[in-house]
């Protein structure tokens, strides 16, 4: 049975049922230990009574009639309350919302940033000036082509690195130390996958900003601001070394629902396309590149807003979009499901838009061979529930066209109001095991390939790419909305190694809470090893055991960040621990930032090439550990 939460009537804010989710899934369980957050203890959420009542009344009496209703395509409030103040400040001033913001002096301007944010401005203003980069460390090396394709370093996914491309073996791990970590202004979570090439990190941030760092000092070789936070991967176009004149783009997408193509070398904006016209739409899976055409998963929080009183739930509709990567240009768009219309009202008589939801929160993967694109779906936000949710789906690469899908969940229809008692929670609602992980495509011991997923029920899956059946299946823990398999899986050499985040829900259960990685046979999907999570957490506030991040492997490591803090390097054979870190601390930065570590969570992976180990730090939702850093090892 779900959880619900009671709040004062006519005081739900949509951040605060983000929170109430958030609380529910941190409850204990029965002998488990407590410490679920407070209001105001979850970053980025809005509090039931406004920290900035100045700020509440400018957004009430000239912003919410717009981004309450989604009039010209405003951002829904939900989507504002994971800006950071100073973003919001920007585009008021000289950024999208200028015009509208021209109606407010700065104090209004200021009061509504911390309003919508939920925290003060001002980190940023007393920040150091970019350190910017000077003479060889300004140059990008045309020699230093992209080691990795998309966000599974190659286009079938797997997150796995070459042991010669890593340059980390086990006999270099008595001598891996931190090089330097750059400090991210005014953010609370670091989730955008760097990228590498030329010599330097591609990153962005909470802030929207997109860095070109140089790898040997951390200096800033450019710095572009995108509208609202970053937290797709980076994604480089491949070019030749002996190309003097190559112009290689980088793509990526921000949370308000907009991709983006920059010279890579420059920084220079090429082209920013809307990616899809609802007012809560979001971009948090990389994008992927084949062949001169860029695919963009799209998503929502339209999931939250059913939360909000009044709500009329649900219209949002998953896709996937195909774009001239060169131009920007739409080739096809692909919908995950069928246009919303009104429904038959239900026994409680409220009346839904539907079908709706099936975001798409993931990267897509290519297979060139059958000429498919592999995506994995999230569930339906309204009845009726549709057959493409919690599904893999085989998308043909050419035209779009849905190829062939195989459900895993069936009448899985849910939103956060499942959690309130707001209304809008569909009846028999679902379990809502979205997918959050991408999926893989990948050769077992047999010689044959499967195609590979992970789910937040705790379940890996085996498929048969060319048949389409569900050949095997792996339960690894418990699960729950924001349990199980999470952010991403990786697979090499016949093995699939699956992170299990499995936070404790305080509800009914037939499995074990089972945090750890875990390394499965790919051909059968037989456990080979076990690695629980241990107990580090102590005395740590919103300190969970338990791995949710995207994970990354090499020829005979497995790199997995915790959302205990910790950054551990595994034995890919045996799932010995061979090396941690603990991240929680503060860092010197070498941009004068303060800054430091917190969770690992989210779909950034650790980045491993050349002798250096690059990983984010800090996950600033969900009740989870915040941080603010980039954080660079290097084998001495």
């Amino acid at each position: 049975m779900k959880l619900r939460i009671a709040f004062p009537a006519g005081r739900l804010t949509l951040a605060s049922a983000v929170l109430a989710l958030a609380a529910s899934l941190l409850a204990p369980a029965p002998g488990e230990a407590a410490g679920a957050p407070t209001l105001e203890e979850t970053p980025g959420v809005v509090p039931i009574v406004s920290r900035f009542p100045l700020g509440d009344t400018v957004y009430k009496q000239n912003c919410a009639s717009c981004h309450e209703n989604g009039l010209a395509r405003a951002p829904q409030r939900i989507v504002l309350s994971y800006m950071t103040p100073e973003a919001i400040h920007r585009a008021l001033t000289s950024g999208s919302m200028q015009a509208q913001g021209s109606a407010l002096n700065d104090e209004q301007k200021v009061a509504v940033a911390q309003h919508l944010a939920n925290t003060e401005m001002g980190a940023a203003q007393d920040m150091p000036a970019l350190k910017m980069c000077e003479g060889e460390q300004a140059v990008f090396d045309r020699s230093k082509t992209p080691p990795f394709a998309n966000w599974g370093f190659d286009k079938h996914g797997s997150h796995a690195i070459p042991g010669d491309v890593a340059g980390i073996g086990k006999d270099d791990l008595g001598n891996l130390k931190l090089k330097w970590a750059f400090g991210f202004a005014g953010a609370n979570r670091a989730r955008s996958q760097p990228a590498l090439g030329g010599g330097a990190i591609f990153v962005g941030a909470q802030d929207g900003s997109v860095f070109a760092l140089d790898r040997e000092t951390g200096c800033v070789r450019w710095n572009y601001m995108a509208l609202a936070e970053v937290r797709t991967g980076i994604v480089l176009d491949p070019w030749d070394a002996n190309d003097a004149s190559a112009n290689p783009l980088a793509y990526f997408g921000d949370f308000a629902g907009n991709a983006y193509a920059v010279e890579a070398f420059t920084g220079k904006q090429v082209w920013k396309v809307e990616a899809d016209p609802h007012p809560a739409s979001v971009l948090t899976g990389t994008p992927s590149l084949h062949d001169g055409t860029l695919f963009v998963p799209i998503s929502s929080l339209e999931e939250a807003s059913a939360a909000s009183p009044g709500y009329k739930c649900c219209d949002f509709r998953g896709s996937v979009l195909a774009l001239d990567a060169a131009t920007g240009t739409e080739r096809w768009r692909t919908y995950m499901v069928g246009v919303p219309v009104k429904q038959e009202p239900e026994s409680n008589g409220t009346v839904f838009l539907g079908p709706s939801g099936v975001a798409v929160w993931t990267a897509p993967v290519v297979d060139e061979k059958r000429g498919l694109l592999y995506v994995t779906t999230g569930d339906n936000y309204t009845n009726p529930a549709t057959e493409l949710s919690d599904a893999v789906v085989a998308l043909d690469l050419e035209s779009g066209a849905i190829r062939w899908h195989n459900q895993v969940t069936e009448g899985d229809a849910w939103n956060v109001a499942c959690y309130v008692q707001t209304g809008n929670c569909p009846e028999d609602a679902g379990p809502d095991y979205d997918f959050g992980s991408a999926p893989i495509l990948a050769k077992g011991k047999d010689g044959k390939q499967y195609l590979l997923a992970g789910q937040k029920s705790g379940i890996a899956y085996g498929f048969d790419p060319d048949t389409h059946e569900l050949l095997w299946q792996t339960r690894l823990g418990r699960g729950g909305a924001a349990g199980g398999i999470h952010f991403g899986i990786a697979a090499a050499d016949g093995t699939l190694f699956a992170p299990v985040s499995d936070l404790p829900t305080g509800e009914p259960a037939d499995f074990p809470l089972s945090p750890g990685v875990y390394a499965l046979d790919i051909a059968s999907g037989k456990r080979l090893w076990d690695a629980p999570s241990p107990d580090t957490c102590g005395e740590r506030k919103h300190c969970i055991k338990g791995y949710a991040a995207a994970i990354s492997v090499s020829e005979d490591l497995l790199f997995a960040g915790s959302d205990d803090g910790h950054l551990r390097i595994f034995d890919s054979a045996t799932g010995e621990v061979l090396w941690d870190f603990d991240a929680l601390k503060d860092f010197k930065t070498v941009n004068g930032v303060n800054a430091h570590g917190g969770a690992f969570s989210g779909g950034s992976a650790p980045v491993v090439e050349g002798g250096q180990l690059i990983v984010p730090s800090g996950y600033g939702f969900a009740s989870k550990m915040t941080g603010n850093v980039l954080l660079v090892f290097e084998a001495e």
